[in-house]
């Protein structure tokens, strides 16, 4: 999946992908049981197709069934959203984002004492 863009999913592409992180790996069945509406098992596979030409699950085969996963975590796929976001509104600027998350509150104390924690812990690492 290219670091610069990151195809839109439409809500069952993103419901299937939720259901992948969760599950770790799934067949077309195991989608087709667990998603909200009743879908044939053609449209789920044609759902997982554009998932992977998207670059989100990649498969492999069991037998003669596909078994799909993901190509890369949720975090990750989470944080290069949100790279697009700042790149786009905020011209790169992560401060920018993480100012305007706090004063609309977006984010509280407890989040904001984490994400410290976790920068505190990242500056450790590198150093």
């Amino acid at each position: 999946m290219s670091e610069d863009l990151i195809p839109d999913l439409g809500d069952l592409e993103r419901e299937v992908m939720q259901l992948v992180w969760s599950k770790g790996a799934v067949t077309a069945e195991d989608v087709r049981a667990a998603v909200a509406k009743p879908l044939k098992e053609s449209t789920i596979r044609t759902v997982l197709k554009r998932l992977e030409d998207k670059g989100f699950v990649g498969h492999t085969v069991e037998g003669r069934t596909f078994v799909y996963r993901a190509s890369e975590s949720r975090e990750r796929v989470a944080a290069k959203a949100v790279k697009r976001i700042v790149d786009w509104f905020c011209e790169g600027s992560v401060d920018e984002v993480l100012v305007g998350m706090v004063d609309s509150s977006m984010l509280g104390k407890k989040q904001i004492d984490l994400l410290a924690k976790k920068i505190d812990a990242a500056k450790k690492g590198k150093g």
